[in-house]
C-alpha cells in the first residue's frame, strides 16, 4: 500500500509540475516576484533600516536575504491551499476519488510538488541576492542546512494550506483569507528589521513567532548575522533551529490528519 501511495503522489506531483511550467501566472511569481521584493527592500527600503555594521552597505543586504527568503517560502505554500481550492470548485477532485489511486495521495503529491516550486524561488532569490550583494560567510553544509530549514518548514505551512483551500468556497476567499494572516505574521518578526525596533509588546510576540525562529536559524547558517548585533534573550532565537523543528512538528502532527479529514468530506458532498 506505501508503494501505491507513494507512486500515486509521485503522478500528481508531476502533474502539478507541469501545471506550473504552463500557467504564466505561476510562472510570473516563481520567477519574477522573488526578484521584485529582493530589490524593492534591497534598495528602496534598505537606505532607511539601520543595523549593527549599517556603515558597510552589504550589511543591511545580508542581513535582509534570509528574512525575505523565510518570506517567500511562506507565500508559496500558499499555491498549495489556492491549488486544492480550484481543484474542488472545478471537481477536479471528485474526477481524482473516481480513480483507483490512494486518497491520501492527492494531497502528499500536491505538497510536494509544491517544495519543487520553493526550491525554484530559492534559486532565484540567491542568485538575484548575490548581485545586490548579499554572500554566504559559512561552510556549504551549514548553507545547505539553511536551505533545508527553509524547505521543511514551508513544506509544514503547505499542509495548514492545504486544509485551508478545502475549507474554504473559492480561491478568492483562500486568498484573502491567507493573506491577511501571513502578511502580518512575516512582518512583526526580525524578517525586515532588528527586533529592538519595536514596541516592546510586538517584540515579545516577534520574539516566539516561528517565522523569526526559522529566520535567525538561516542567518546562522548562513553566516548573516551582522557584527555587534545582540544575542538573544528569548528562548526561540536562543534556540531557532530546535524552536523551527517544534513548530514543523506540530503543524504536520495538527493538519496532515486535518487536512485529509477534509479532503475525504471534500469528495463526498
Amino acid at each position: 500500500m506505501s508503494a501505491t501511495v507513494f507512486t500515486d503522489a509521485y503522478v500528481v506531483a508531476k502533474r502539478n509540475i507541469i501545471k506550473i511550467k504552463r500557467v504564466p501566472d505561476l510562472l510570473v511569481f516563481t520567477t519574477l516576484s522573488p526578484i521584485m521584493f529582493v530589490l524593492l527592500f534591497a534598495y528602496v527600503f534598505g537606505g532607511a533600516i539601520n543595523v549593527p555594521g549599517g556603515a558597510d552597505p552589504d550589511a543591511y543586504r545580508e542581513f535582509l536575504m534570509a528574512g525575505i527568503f523565510a518570506q517567500t517560502v511562506i507565500f508559496g505554500a500558499t499555491i498549495t491551499g489556492a491549488g486544492l481550492a480550484d481543484d474542488v470548485k472545478k471537481g477536479i477532485i471528485d474526477r481524482f476519488r473516481s480513480l483507483p489511486m490512494a486518497p491520501s495521495a492527492v494531497l502528499t503529491g500536491r505538497t510536494l510538488s509544491d517544495v519543487v516550486n520553493n526550491v525554484i524561488v530559492l534559486v532565484v532569490m540567491a542568485l538575484t541576492g548575490l548581485l545586490v550583494g548579499w554572500g554566504i560567510h559559512s561552510s556549504p553544509a551549514e548553507a545547505a542546512l539553511g536551505f533545508l530549514l527553509l524547505l521543511v518548514f514551508a513544506y509544514a505551512i503547505s499542509w495548514v494550506m492545504a486544509w485551508l483551500g478545502m475549507l474554504v468556497p473559492s480561491v478568492e476567499v483562500f486568498n484573502n483569507a491567507t493573506f491577511i494572516v501571513i502578511f502580518p505574521l512575516t512582518f512583526v518578526a526580525n524578517t525586515f528589521v532588528p527586533l529592538e525596533t519595536l514596541p516592546a509588546p510586538l517584540q515579545t510576540f516577534a520574539e516566539w513567532n516561528p517565522v523569526s525562529a526559522v529566520t535567525q536559524a538561516s542567518r546562522e547558517l548562513f553566516g548573516n548575522i551582522p557584527a555587534g548585533v545582540p544575542t538573544p534573550d528569548a528562548w526561540p532565537l536562543q534556540h531557532a533551529e530546535v524552536y523551527t523543528l517544534i513548530w514543523t512538528g506540530v503543524f504536520l502532527l495538527i493538519f496532515v490528519p486535518l487536512a485529509n479529514m477534509q479532503y475525504r468530506r471534500s469528495t463526498s458532498r
